[in-house]
Formats: C-alpha cells, sequence, structure tokens
C-alpha cells in the first residue's frame, strides 16, 4: 500500500502544483493519454495457466448415457454447484478437468459404474476485478459485462466516510507493462470526463485515511483534475 501511496503523491503533487508540469520520475513515466490502453486478451485471460472455475462461472456437467444425471449449473457465490446423487460440493479454483475427476469418483461411490464425465465450461465471469481501500465491502468482484470505475466502486458496497474521492488509483498490465492512472471521481460525477471501463485483472485502490493526511494540504487547496493522469511505472 505504501508503494501505491507514493505514486498517487507524485501524481497528485506534480499534477496540482501550478508552477509545475507532470514530469516523468525514476519509478514512472508519464504517458499522453486520457485512457489506461485496455488489455489484450492474454493480459485477461493469462493463458499461461490452466483456467480455474470460480463464483457465477456456468459449467456444464455430462453424463455419457444417463441425462438424469447431466446438467448445466452455475457456481454459486460461495463457490459451490450441487448435482444429482453428490449434492453440493466446492468446485472453485479446480480446473475442469478436475471436476471431471472429481464427480466421477463422487458418482462412483453411489454406485453408478463406469461414469463417463464430461466438464466444460459454458460461461466464464470469475475473471475479477480488485477493489481496495476505503470501500464498505473490498475485495474481488466479477468482471462481467461492462464494468466502469464508478459501477465497481458500487458493486464493492460504495465508499466508507473516510474515502478520499480526489485519489481513485486504478494498476493494470498491458503487455507486460504495468501502467497506473489517477482518477478524481468527483470530476466525473460532474461530467468533467467519462467514467473509464476496468477489465479483469485491474486493480482499483480507492483513497484512504492514510492518503488523506498525507495529501492534506493538497486536498485541501487543489482543484478537481478536469482529466485522468496516466503513467507507466518503471
Amino acid at each position: 500500500m505504501k508503494l501505491y501511496l507514493a505514486l498517487a503523491a507524485t501524481l497528485v503533487t506534480a499534477a496540482c502544483a501550478s508552477s509545475q508540469e507532470l514530469r516523468s520520475t525514476e519509478t514512472l513515466s508519464v504517458v499522453n493519454a486520457d485512457t489506461l490502453p485496455p488489455p489484450t486478451r492474454e493480459d485477461v485471460s493469462n493463458l499461461t495457466r490452466a483456467y480455474v472455475l470460480g463464483p457465477y462461472d456456468k459449467v456444464s456437467v455430462d453424463v455419457f448415457g444417463l441425462p438424469e444425471l447431466s446438467r448445466v449449473v452455475q457456481i454459486d457465490a460461495s463457490g459451490r454447484i450441487s448435482l444429482p446423487l453428490i449434492g453440493s460440493m466446492e468446485v472453485s479454483g479446480v480446473s475442469a478437468n478436475e471436476l471431471e475427476t472429481q464427480v466421477g469418483t463422487l458418482l462412483k461411490q453411489n454406485h453408478v459404474r463406469n461414469p463417463q464425465v464430461s466438464v466444460n465450461v459454458v460461461e466464464a465471469v470469475s475473471q475479477v476485478v480488485t477493489v481496495d481501500g476505503e470501500v464498505k465491502s473490498p475485495g474481488a468482484i466479477p468482471a462481467a459485462g461492462k464494468l466502469t470505475l464508478m459501477r465497481a466502486i458500487a458493486r464493492a458496497g460504495g465508499v466508507t466516510e473516510f474515502a478520499n474521492m480526489k485519489h481513485v488509483v486504478v494498476l493494470r498490465s498491458v503487455e507486460g507493462k504495468r501502467y497506473a492512472a489517477l482518477y478524481d471521481v468527483r470530476a466525473i460525477r460532474q461530467g468533467l470526463y467519462s467514467d473509464p471501463e476496468v477489465f479483469a485483472n485491474d486493480v482499483v485502490l480507492v483513497g484512504t485515511s492514510q492518503a488523506r493526511r498525507i495529501f492534506r494540504d493538497i486536498i485541501n487547496s487543489a482543484p478537481i483534475l478536469s482529466a485522468p493522469l496516466i503513467a507507466l511505472l518503471q
């Protein structure tokens, strides 16, 4: 968290000082852009590892020759599904192949002879955005559909009474490069610039009471930021 606050301090100090332009430093390089670059498919899906199941994913469980045991199910918020003869089972964090083995083993224990089980991901929505800082329910939220910064904060329960809406940082990896963007949510609410889209694997940091103390003088005197600040971490 200290690293993130130091980054925000550098950005805000450079942006808000009336006699100083935003400049690159040893730890970040300013990007001449109004928005963060979108992630590639590889950035979002992280194809270097097997896909694991998570809450709200939909999977089809097919048992060959036994349609009464086959169905499409959605993993619930706690990471569980319910299947005939088996009942409720924990599936979050396992791959489709691992789930096939588990279901086959459990069906054998319930007197199904040589079950041939096939599991396929029908809908993958467990890609998540992490929201941390001064929100009421920090943690991971599904990146399903088009998710914006404001919607992500709302899904995290909204902000706490200590939140500093001037300093909301979004961290993103794009093709091996780490980007950071500083947003003033008050400016978004006033329509000074659009609510930016956030993607799976993004990290959203909502200004904390500690940040408020560090940036006390800036907060008291700085105007609303009229555009987001985008930087590339070195």
